[in-house]
């Protein structure tokens, strides 16, 4: 959560706009291995994450941040992720060049 604090702080001061911000998190460790973070892990940090802001900014932003998973989602794991109260959606990558890409869209439709 360090990392995380000290980029949201680096340019906390410069936003006018909060509404315009989505804060995209993705664990060191997940980058480029095809890893993802249990939706437990996930959740943990973007829970983290929502309290920086309503500690540091205000709590109107907490609730309101756009705050995005983007850790090697795929058609597999992207129903867990989703349901997790923090995760808004997803910064996807790879998988947005495969079929399942379209189970990603849509996997919050019943």
């Amino acid at each position: 959560m360090n990392v995380c604090i000290e980029q949201l702080t680096a340019f906390k001061e410069n936003v006018s706009d909060w509404g315009k911000v989505v804060i995209a998190y993705e664990p060191v460790w997940a980058i480029g291995t095809g890893e993802v973070a249990t939706p437990e892990i996930a959740q943990e940090t973007h829970a983290n994450i929502r309290s920086w802001f309503a500690d540091n900014v205000n709590p109107e932003v907490a609730a309101s941040v756009r705050i995005i998973y983007g850790g090697s989602v795929n058609g597999k794991n992207c129903k867990n992720l989703s349901v997790q109260p923090d995760i808004d959606g997803f910064l996807v990558g790879g998988a947005s060049l495969k079929p399942e890409f379209v189970d990603i869209i849509n996997c919050n439709r019943d």
